[in-house]
């Protein structure tokens, strides 16, 4: 809920913030539906546009690699990857599922930088339709919470 007070929603700031966004192109339209919510739901948490950095890749494999080059900039807050993997009749689904998610997590842990993880994994793009608005508003909140909480802790 947007609080008009001070800009804010769920009592989260994140205007002084400065977030990178690494979207998976693969699967776009379900991708471009989680970045718009994502975007929106930043800047309703007071994230200004232009301390928003937004880069593409093709799939979510490439995902991890593009969030280790912005956190090597160190001037991100917190990260987002975005993506979506859809299962098909192979062992693709889990491979790509269990290493983009693999990749993510140790980019976070290796630089101690945020980063919430939408990329989804459904098993049909119904699914990934139904999820695509709510889990790319979820990421943002996620950032701007573990932002906010890791510069209390250091």
């Amino acid at each position: 809920m947007l609080n008009a007070d001070k800009g804010t929603a769920n009592g989260l700031d994140g205007s002084k913030l400065h977030i990178g966004i690494v979207q998976a192109r693969f699967n776009e339209g379900i991708t471009n539906a989680l970045a718009e919510a994502c975007r929106n739901a930043l800047q309703d948490l007071g994230v200004a546009p232009e301390h928003i950095t937004h880069v593409f890749v093709p799939g979510a494999l490439e995902v991890p690699l593009a969030l280790q080059a912005l956190a090597e900039r160190d001037e991100f807050d917190a990260l987002i990857a975005l993506g979506c993997i859809i299962r098909g009749e192979t062992y693709h689904f889990e491979l790509v599922a269990n290493e983009s998610g693999a990749g993510v997590t140790r980019v976070a842990l290796d630089y101690q930088l945020p980063i919430a993880n939408a990329i989804l994994t459904t098993e049909n793009l119904d699914q990934a339709v139904a999820r695509q608005t709510e889990k790319g508003r979820d990421a943002a909140y996620v950032a701007v919470e573990m932002a906010n909480l890791l510069g209390t802790l250091s």
